[in-house]
């Protein structure tokens, strides 16, 4: 008896949803750890990435099998996941080597945590990052990772490359910088989804907006377009559900209904659309799907806490005292 091939989610519809994503860094760090120590970091409420530099030895995540580590590995934890970091010094037995809290033993250096676990080289070197992957206010795709994302990629990747680049924008703090390190997180979230896609270990489904196909196709087409006269009814039909099936499925999935999601999507494209400075209030309404003023202003006051006029002030007035202050 053959087995069914569970479905996935389409190229084209993870593609839109990947070029929806905003990625902010929350912090960057480095962490070092000589041969002989054991580094123990505490969990944080964002997700982590962590990208082996230098030298060998054995991450041990909570739940999962301890992963071994070399140059170019690069781990996603969940949020609120602790981690050990582990290196030999020859044939030492896994736990044979000191611990060293991490909290207790981390200055910061150019505005960049740095943990350490001893002095003696050569050390086993990570950058450790900590961000935010948004479609809307409070809907995080990384935040719904179910287990450890564990990738082997090659020098020729050069995503140290980029991760340094990132390193470098957070010290420097030059205008734009945060736009920029997100931007240079992206690169390697879109590294990590190719490499996913083109080796066995396909972990996409973990993630649980995106574990049902249909859910995700519909989700896909409300990050691309916020701005389309989207009903339960049209949204059911893209799914080719019935609306209860598609309600029930989408609730699920998600966390919350699809016309709360919508709402939360367009709030999003309207924020972005002020920002930018280059659309009257009506254009920003037309684009976002409104076709009542008052019913904008409502749904934007309730999502930013001012309405849509003094968003936009208070944008750029942001933007001029921080030129000014160049």
């Amino acid at each position: 008896m053959s087995m069914k091939s569970v479905p996935t989610i389409s190229t084209a519809d993870l593609s839109r949803l990947i070029a929806a994503l905003d990625v902010q860094i929350v912090t960057l760090a480095e962490c070092l750890v000589s041969p002989g120590y054991n580094l123990v970091m505490g969990g944080h409420p964002c997700p982590g990435i962590h990208y082996v530099l230098e030298g060998t030895g054995l991450m041990y995540l909570r739940n999962a099998a301890p992963v071994k580590v070399e140059p170019h590995t690069l781990v996603i934890v969940p949020p609120d996941c602790p981690f050990r970091l582990e290196v030999f010094k020859g044939d030492e037995s896994p736990g044979a080597t000191e611990p060293v809290t991490g909290a207790d033993h981390m200055n910061i250096v150019d505005s960049v945590y740095r943990f350490t676990a001893g002095n003696e080289g050569p050390r086993t070197v990570l950058i450790c990052g900590y961000f935010r992957t948004l479609y809307g206010a409070s809907m995080d795709l990384f935040e719904t990772l179910a287990a450890p994302i564990v990738e082997k990629f090659r020098a020729d990747d050069r995503l140290d490359v980029t991760l340094k680049c990132a390193m470098d924008e957070l010290v420097a703090q030059e205008i734009g910088y945060g736009a920029m390190t997100g931007a240079l997180l992206k690169q390697v979230i879109i590294a990590l989804v190719r490499k996913s896609l083109s080796s066995m270990n396909v972990w996409i489904e973990r993630f649980a907006m995106l574990s049902d196909p249909q859910v995700a196709r519909v989700f896909a087409d409300m990050v691309a377009q916020p701005g389309k006269g989207h009903t339960v009814h049209t949204l059911a039909e893209t799914a080719c559900l019935s609306r209860s099936a598609f309600v029930a499925r989408f609730t699920n999935a998600i966390g919350r209904s699809p016309m709360a999601v919508l709402r939360e999507v367009r709030m999003r494209q309207a924020a972005a659309d002020l920002a930018a400075g280059n659309m009257s209030i009506d254009q920003v309404i037309r684009n976002t799907g409104y076709a009542s003023r008052s019913s904008f202003a409502r749904a934007f006051r309730q999502a930013y806490g001012m309405d849509p006029s003094g968003y936009r002030e208070s944008i750029l007035r942001n933007k001029d005292v921080s030129t000014s202050g160049r």
